[in-house]
């Protein structure tokens, strides 16, 4: 179980891009992705097998959090400071996955970080509704990011999947579904 407490760590917090793991901002991926990934080394690796190194492999370092079905290293990820990223031209449309709860809220004030450093966002819509699905069942933003961009809202690539923002004005959401 170490051998493979040691490869999860390298994929999570070390060489993400190289496997082909899509981490979000916080370092979150699915336990089907990192599985794969893990499997190219590893094949007859099962979630089991993660599920175990997760509780067993020096737990009291708590190396790993699993939430529902996403896993990410603990270190490494949750900086006490803002993490700067540097303002880039985003996609003409991005979404933002989130629980019905907030859909309202949200259309009326904008998207802002709440509890995180910047809002995340995506091109991938099947990614956001992943992301919303985390408190329940997925409600997407759609969000004019061309529009927002144009009028001075600065957006940061934070990585292949990822984009963020300080905040996004209520003008340019919708609700997608």
């Amino acid at each position: 179980m170490k051998e493979l407490s040691k490869l999860m760590s390298l994929i999570l917090r070390h060489e993400a891009d190289r496997f082909g793991v899509p981490l979000d901002p916080e370092g979150f991926v699915s336990i089907d992705v990192l599985l794969a990934a893990v499997r190219t080394q590893r094949p007859t690796t099962t979630r089991e097998d993660i599920r175990c190194v997760v509780e067993t492999v020096e737990p009291a370092k708590q190396r790993f959090t699993i939430v529902d079905d996403d896993i990410r290293a603990n270190y490494g990820h949750s900086l006490d400071r803002r993490i700067v990223h540097e303002p880039a031209t985003p996609p003409d449309i991005l979404f933002h996955g989130t629980h019905g709860r907030a859909i309202a809220v949200i259309l009326a004030d904008g998207l802002r970080p709440m509890s995180r450093q910047y809002v995340h966002l995506t091109p991938d819509p099947d990614l956001a509704r992943q992301v919303g699905s985390r408190r329940g069942a997925p409600t997407l933003v759609r969000v004019d990011a061309a529009a927002a961009a144009r009028d001075g809202v600065a957006f940061y690539r934070a990585n292949p999947a990822f984009w963020l923002a300080d905040f996004v004005p209520a003008r340019y959401l919708r609700a997608d579904g």
